[in-house]
């Protein structure tokens, strides 16, 4: 921790004037509510010994219009954009191509999945061969990969981005607005004709058409003044109402409007950027204050450790405090079950606190500064260890909660993935030191 209280003072030193730190805020706020979020819908049960769990939000309807408020992984994709449209243009202007990009910016992402996709399948052996009830395994393996989902579509994302900033250099606003179109086509075909398959693209074009206006943002499309900033988010709000309290899509942004996103989750994508283009003014203004900085910094330097392991936190606190009794299961829908979240998400945070202790020095490790050197052997190493970490991740992504063997998550994809990020471990290593030379 030492070294991550020095690295938040140099690099609030070194923050030029012009960088726009409300993105780096969203995107901390971002994550900080999706795992809260998380760990507040967790219900865990313990009958006759056996520990077991479910999700708040199938029972509790009320919770409907909350997740309008922690539904915020569109505001993630939009920082995303604009975040992966800078370093993309900066690795441009200094001659860089894309494929030495993709590895660049691959780096910091896979080293800390890397330690989960290792840590976890080890633990699961463990387990196993302590002769642990295998269907208590497969539940828990799953539940603390459930962060995998998101990863999956951000990381398909980051490799296209070559490709998605290149067609953003050409289209502008008419690229994210397209793409806008194809999901309310694919939408009403897939929902409202039940034409199969076609539905399922929107998973694909929901989050491009959001990270494509974080390249808007970036490069200057979207300068609203803050009055027309917050008519675009009443618009989405509007739309929101329309189409689910009125209309035939569900309340809830979590389940039937994310899986696979719908046109409603649009909708609110949209009131979330018009609050965030709307707020921009006055939140870089507050950012310059050295204390919020700092902790802004100090967040994202560690994000994607809390972003992965929060799970596997809420994981090892029920299995220690509920068959316990230190944790009391008091009825669903009682005042005493909301209480008593206040002490579980004490202990959720604690565990994580751990757990960030143990993992985040691997995401603070300096990231790939070096350029890499162009060619053929490079490019298609780069495809193939890509396409095999973002195969091995949808394999585990879309297993569910049964029991896939000792490892816990599916051997196939784990296997998948370890030689994939390998792959690119290897050539990301081999470039840098033929470009550096002896």
């Amino acid at each position: 921790m030492r070294g991550l209280a020095a690295m938040v003072r140099d690099l609030a030193a070194r923050t030029p004037g012009n960088r726009e730190r409300s993105a780096d805020m969203w995107r901390a706020l971002a994550i900080c509510l999706v795992v809260f979020g998380h760990w507040f819908v967790v219900a865990v049960t313990y009958r006759n010994g056996r520990l077991s769990g479910y999700n708040a939000l199938d029972v509790l309807s009320w919770m409907d219009p909350v997740t309008w408020l922690f539904q915020v992984m569109p505001i993630f994709f939009l920082v995303g954009g604009y975040a992966g449209g800078a370093s993309m243009a900066s690795h441009r202007a200094s001659g860089g191509d894309g494929i030495g990009w993709v590895l660049r910016r691959t780096d910091r992402l896979l080293r800390p999945t890397t330690a989960l996709f290792l840590v976890l399948p080890l633990t699961s052996l463990v387990i196993v061969a302590a002769g642990v009830n295998t269907d208590l395994l497969g539940h828990a393996a799953w539940l603390a990969s459930i962060p995998l989902w998101f990863l999956l579509a951000y990381l398909v994302l980051v490799v296209l981005t070559p490709w998605l900033y290149a067609l953003h250099r050409r289209a502008g606003l008419a690229a994210p607005v397209a793409m806008v179109v194809i999901v309310a086509v694919a939408d009403l075909l897939g929902r409202g004709l039940h034409v199969p398959v076609v539905g399922l693209s929107t998973y694909l074009f929901a989050w491009m058409a959001i990270y494509q206006f974080g390249f808007c943002w970036r490069d200057g499309l979207l300068r609203l003044s803050r009055r027309q900033a917050l008519a675009v988010a009443a618009g989405g709000l509007a739309a929101l109402i329309g189409l689910t309290v009125v209309g035939p899509y569900p309340v809830g942004m979590v389940g039937y409007n994310t899986a696979p996103p719908s046109l409603a989750l649009m909708a609110l994508a949209t009131t979330q950027i018009g609050l965030v283009l709307a707020l921009r003014p006055a939140a870089n203004r507050w950012l310059r204050r050295i204390g919020p900085w700092s902790a802004v910094i100090a967040t994202n330097a560690v994000i994607l450790t809390v972003f992965l392991w929060h799970m596997a936190a809420a994981v090892i606190a029920a299995v220690v405090l509920v068959p316990t009794g230190i944790l009391p299961q008091p009825p669903l829908h009682s005042t005493a079950w909301l209480l008593w979240r206040v002490p579980w998400l004490a202990a959720c945070a604690l565990v994580l606190i751990v757990l960030v202790a143990l993992f985040a020095r691997i995401e603070l490790r300096r990231p790939l500064t070096h350029s890499v050197e162009r060619g053929p052997w490079r490019d298609g190493a780069t495809v193939l260890g890509s396409a095999a970490v973002l195969a091995g991740l949808l394999i585990v992504a879309v297993a569910g909660p049964g029991y896939h063997g000792p490892t816990g998550l599916p051997w196939g994809g784990v296997l998948a993935y370890l030689c994939g990020a390998a792959v690119l471990r290897v050539t990301r290593d081999r470039s840098v030191r033929s470009d550096a030379g002896p």
